[in-house]
């Protein structure tokens, strides 16, 4: 029988270097870093899953600009404590702007990772991302083949890479379902061009959802390094997760 544990109770011992413990809603968990093998090279990431037996979905999550913050990793282990299998993959271990053709790559051998585990339902992979991943959420949801559904936190939609293209010229590909997310106040991303890139999915009946937070700014999740954890903080993860509910 599985002992009811209230709060954060961490078991002092590590099985394969995932560290056991509950969360608040009392799902135990396993997490802890990990390397992603892309090009000859290990990325340093993190991995978090439910500990109970059986196949779960799982998320690939693509953290900001600003790196895979502690609160990025608070994320992850409470998606894994809603059941999914969660891996945020370190996309600037060796570079702070790699090329897109990088990423992706690293992006669909996370997705490799993932399916190999036999805790993990394949068919069941969601993608998220945030600023930076938030845009790479929007360019690989309609590229990258293995997404079931994705959720992009204020992405960049009309922004290409050097010699790249932009999310924006691949919304006639977007088959999954995907929820975008983002604030009236982004100045890095004005809401303007969320709303037209909406419209122009919308046009083509794109399958998408949106939620909009009125008054808040760019990376509004993930403050001082640390996941937000008042109203707006846990309807917006609860947003994302529901949505993962529903689509994967």
């Amino acid at each position: 029988m599985k002992t009811k544990l209230v709060g954060l109770l961490f078991i002092l011992f590590a099985v394969a270097g995932l560290v056991p413990f509950a969360s608040a809603q009392d799902a135990e968990i396993q997490s802890g870093d990990i390397d992603v093998t892309s090009g000859d090279k290990a990325y340093k990431s993190y991995l978090a899953a439910p500990t109970s037996t059986g196949t779960h979905p799982a998320i690939v999550l693509v953290h900001s600009f600003r790196g895979l913050e502690h609160g990025y990793r608070t994320m992850v282990d409470q998606l894994a404590a809603r059941g999914y299998v969660t891996l945020a993959i370190g996309w600037q271990t060796f570079e702070q702007a790699p090329s897109d053709a990088v990423v992706q790559k690293l992006v669909e051998d996370g997705i490799a990772l993932l399916s190999a585990r036999a805790d993990v339902d394949k068919a069941r992979i969601g993608l998220t991302g945030f600023c930076a991943g938030g845009r790479y959420t929007m360019l690989f949801m309609p590229q990258v083949s293995g997404f079931k559904a994705g959720v992009a936190w204020y992405g960049f939609p009309d922004r290409a890479s050097e010699g790249g293209k932009a999310p924006k010229d691949f919304i006639n590909d977007l088959k999954m379902p995907m929820l975008i997310i983002h604030g009236t106040e982004d100045q890095a991303s004005p809401i303007a061009g969320i709303y037209a890139y909406a419209t122009a999915l919308a046009a083509v009946k794109a399958p998408f959802e949106m939620k909009i937070y009125a008054g808040e700014p760019h990376g509004f999740m993930i403050q001082n390094g640390e996941l937000l954890q008042d109203d707006i903080g846990k309807d917006a993860f609860n947003e994302m997760a529901d949505y993962f509910d529903r689509k994967l």
